[in-house]
């Protein structure tokens, strides 16, 4: 990856609906360029997915939450894991150093669906604990990532 590259990546953060057209004329590159730039982003996984980014609210998630899990044996972390990755509602979740070994992100439709989620869904596993932090208001979230330049020849 070079500076060109970068720049590219910074662009495509900021819109990922720019025509081909659009990306060489802001980085001064032909459209041919541009896009074989991209598939070779795309195939080394630098570029991992395109996605609408959604406003929560709008789509009726009016609770966001984090969930600290603690997993009393670590032979449970497959199943938790697993069950994690079938609920639509956990937007992440991180191995975490600390007082605890999960952090999860959970978007809710309220109060009450967060506590179902919590009490029937990831309390049915034996062994996990879990503190609840509920978000009272979201002042910053992106998805755009800084790209360090020491990654770039």
């Amino acid at each position: 990856m070079d500076k060109l590259d970068r720049r590219l990546l910074q662009s495509l953060m900021k819109n990922g609906r720019a025509t081909w057209s659009d990306l060489a004329a802001e980085i001064e590159m032909s459209s041919p360029a541009v896009a074989e730039r991209v598939r070779r982003l795309e195939d080394k996984g630098v570029i991992r997915a395109y996605e609408a980014v959604l406003d929560p609210e709008l789509v009726g998630n009016t609770c966001t939450a984090f969930v600290a899990v603690t997993l009393e044996q670590m032979d449970q972390r497959a199943a938790f894991l697993a069950l994690i990755d079938t609920l639509p509602e956990v937007q992440e979740c991180h191995h975490i150093a600390g007082d605890y070994d999960y952090l999860v992100k959970i978007r809710a439709r309220n109060t009450k669906d967060l506590d179902r989620l919590i009490s029937a869904e990831l309390k049915r596993l034996p062994g996990l604990r879990t503190r609840t932090t509920i978000v009272m208001n979201s002042l910053k979230e992106t998805t755009q990532l800084p790209i360090h330049s020491e990654r770039f020849s």
